[in-house]
C-alpha cells in the first residue's frame, strides 16, 4: 500500500502543479471557454486541464514502473506504457478541439485510434467472466468490444463535464471505488493481471485529486474536450485490464472474500452517473430525431438544476450519488450481509429526499396556499380594503 500511496500523491502534486502552466499555456494560445446559452460559467474559462491530467498521468505511471513491487510486473510496465500512448492521443485530439472545435466524427475516429493502439499492444478484452463460466471472445469480436468500451467511455465522461468539478470529482470517486477492489486482487489475492487496474484507478483517482482544485467552483480552468475524453479513456483501460483479462477461475471462492458478480457489476457502478446520462441523452436525441452529438440542456446535472438547486449544491448531489452506488456495488460484493444492504438503502432515501425534497417542500407550499381557507382569507382581505 505504501508503493500506491507514494503514487498517489506524485500523480497529485504533479497534476496540481502543472495545471497552473497550463493555465497560462491556454491563454496563449486562446484556448478558452466563452459563455455560450447552453453553459454555466457567465465569464472565460481556460482549457488546457486535459494536459495537465497527462502529465500526471505520466508522472504516476513512470514512478510506479521504477518502484521495487509495482515495478516487478513486466506485462504492468508493458500495459503501462500502452494506455499513456493510447491516452497521448485522446488528449492530443482533445487539445484540437478546445483550440479548434473539431467535429463530433473527427473526436470519434480519434478515440478508435487511442483504442486501436491498445489493443495493438495487447491490451483489450479477451474473455467475459460470468460465474462458473467464461465467455471466450474470438480476435475480432474482442476488438470491437474493446473499441465499443473505449468510445462508449469517453463519450460519457465528455456528455457529463457540464458542471464545475463534475466530471473529475465522479470519475475520482469511480476511480478509487475501483482502486480497492482490484488492490484486493492484485495484493492480496496475489493475481498479476489486476495489478493493471490497480495502477491506473489509483493514478486516475490521483489526478483528479490533483486538478479538482482549479476546477471546483467557480472553476480558475476546465479540463476541457483533452481531459474529459483522457479520463473516460482511462476508466475505460481499467474496466478492460480487469473484467477482461482476468481469468475468474483465479478468484477466492466464497462471498466472504468476492462476489462473483463483482468484476462485472463494479464496471458499471463506477461510470454509473456518465453511462445513465449518456444512454439518457442518445435516447432523448433519436426520440427527437436530433443527432447524437447535437448538444442540448436535458443532461442530468441541468435538471438537477432545475429542482432549484445551485451549481455547487447539484455537484455535490450527484457526487453523493455516484459514491452510493460505486462503494455501494464494492460494500455488497465483499460484505454481503442486511447490515450492509440497510446502510446503502438508507444512505439513497437520505441522497432522495436532498435531491428532490426542496421541489416536494415547493409543492406543499403551492397546495397550502390554495386551500380554501387561504382563498377565503384573501378575499376578506380584499373586501376590507
Amino acid at each position: 500500500m505504501r508503493e500506491y500511496l507514494l503514487v498517489l500523491l506524485v500523480a497529485i502534486a504533479v497534476t496540481y502543479l502543472v495545471a497552473g502552466l497550463c493555465r497560462r499555456l491556454a491563454f496563449r494560445f486562446n484556448a478558452v471557454a466563452m459563455p455560450r446559452s447552453r453553459d454555466m460559467h457567465t465569464r472565460p474559462v481556460p482549457y488546457f486541464g486535459g494536459l495537465a491530467l497527462l502529465c500526471g498521468l505520466a508522472a504516476g505511471f513512470l514512478v510506479a514502473s521504477q518502484l521495487p513491487w509495482l515495478g516487478s510486473f513486466p506485462a504492468v510496465s508493458h500495459d503501462s506504457l500502452a494506455i499513456l500512448a493510447g491516452g497521448t492521443v485522446c488528449c492530443v485530439v482533445g487539445v484540437i478541439d478546445d483550440i479548434l472545435d473539431i467535429n463530433a466524427l473527427t473526436k470519434v475516429a480519434g478515440q478508435v485510434l487511442a483504442a486501436g493502439i491498445v489493443v495493438m499492444m495487447g491490451v483489450r478484452i479477451y474473455w467475459i467472466p460470468i460465474p462458473d463460466a467464461i465467455i471466450s471472445l474470438d480476435e475480432s469480436l474482442s476488438i470491437l468490444l474493446t473499441v465499443l468500451i473505449v468510445v462508449f467511455c469517453t463519450n460519457a465522461v465528455n456528455l457529463v463535464d457540464g458542471l464545475d468539478g463534475l466530471a473529475a470529482g465522479v470519475v475520482a470517486i469511480g476511480s478509487s471505488a475501483f482502486f480497492a477492489y482490484a488492490y484486493l486482487l492484485s495484493f492480496e489475492q496475489e493475481i498479476a493481471r489486476a495489478t493493471t487496474a490497480s495502477i491506473i484507478t489509483v493514478v486516475t483517482f490521483g489526478i483528479c485529486l490533483g486538478f479538482l482544485p482549479w476546477n471546483v467552483h467557480r472553476a480558475r480552468m476546465f479540463m476541457g474536450d483533452s481531459g474529459a475524453i483522457l479520463l473516460g479513456f482511462l476508466m475505460a483501460s481499467s474496466l478492460i485490464s480487469l473484467t477482461g483479462q482476468i481469468d475468474p477461475s483465479q478468484l477466492s471462492s466464497g462471498t466472504d472474500v468476492l462476489s462473483a458478480y463483482l468484476p462485472l457489476v463494479l464496471p458499471v457502478a463506477a461510470l454509473a452517473l456518465p453511462a445513465l446520462d449518456t444512454i439518457m441523452a442518445y435516447v432523448r436525441r433519436t426520440v427527437k430525431r436530433q443527432p447524437f452529438f447535437k448538444a442540448d440542456k436535458d443532461h442530468l446535472h441541468h435538471r438537477i438544476l432545475r429542482l432549484g438547486h445551485g451549481q455547487l449544491k447539484a455537484v455535490n448531489l450527484l457526487w453523493i450519488w455516484s459514491a452510493l452506488v460505486a462503494y455501494g456495488a464494492v460494500a455488497i460484493g465483499l460484505y454481503p450481509c442486511w447490515e450492509v444492504g440497510a446502510a446503502i438503502i438508507a444512505g439513497l432515501l437520505i441522497a432522495g429526499w436532498l435531491t428532490w425534497g426542496r421541489k416536494v417542500r415547493a409543492k406543499a407550499r403551492s397546495r397550502s396556499a390554495e386551500t380554501p381557507e387561504a382563498v377565503t382569507s384573501e378575499a376578506l382581505v380584499s373586501a376590507d380594503e
